[in-house]
């Protein structure tokens, strides 16, 4: 449930949704792609009603990444043609590249990757449209440290080096102030505070967010 959240999210920058378990993080997301549509209020992509957009237009612009990574049978190059019908070779190794993937693996199939390259895969299956916005829900829940740290640079490569909105669900504050950028702290589906990251998880000006950096909301 998203109660009542009013934000603006600039262009080009780093953005990192915390909060506990049920606080309406993914919700959000969600809404930020049209996949749940909202009882009230409205959202706005470069000052335009949602609603002006087809859900497969807006889907191209405004990725999502799912917390487990979803291909399909086939080769790494039949996912990432898949986004993009018309998009060369030559561009999908540009995508590889991205995401640290090798030119080698562009026709492994997708039962032979590891989660963690599959991940990888998947990011660079988004990046394949060309998105203005990418939305990541919790992408490295499913991983280990060294894949979870992995995909945490690939996340603020993408963010500073090409430009892309980056609006990332995380459960934990540790990463959340690993990746920098603005934090959103939500409970309950409110935007309780937002600010600098180290800044809202190291100093926290509501008594949610106090709780919930001190463990006692989960």
């Amino acid at each position: 449930m998203v109660d009542d959240v009013s934000f603006t999210f600039e262009a080009g920058r780093l953005y990192v949704i915390v909060g506990p378990s049920g606080a309406g993080k993914s919700s959000l997301l969600r809404l930020l792609n049209r996949m749940d549509e909202p009882t009230g209020g409205e959202i706005l992509f470069n000052g335009e009603d949602y609603h002006a957009v087809e859900p497969w237009e807006l889907r191209r612009k405004v990725g999502f990444l799912f917390q487990t990574p979803h291909l399909f049978e086939g080769t790494v190059r039949d996912n990432i043609r898949y986004a993009n019908r018309e998009i060369t070779d030559e561009r999908i190794y540009g995508c590889l590249e991205r995401v640290q993937l090798r030119r080698d693996m562009l026709d492994a199939p997708t039962d032979n990757l590891s989660i963690g390259e599959k991940q990888r895969v998947a990011l660079a299956r988004l990046l394949a449209t060309d998105p203005l916005v990418a939305l990541l829900d919790e992408p490295t829940s499913a991983l280990d440290p060294a894949n979870t740290e992995a995909i945490e640079r690939l996340i603020k490569h993408v963010a500073d080096e090409h430009g892309i909105t980056i609006i990332m669900v995380s459960h934990s504050p540790d990463q959340v102030v690993r990746l920098k950028g603005e934090a959103l702290l939500m409970s309950a589906g409110r935007l309780i505070e937002h600010g600098p990251a180290e800044e809202l998880i190291g100093n926290p000006r509501s008594m949610e967010g106090r709780k919930y950096v001190n463990g006692e909301l989960s």
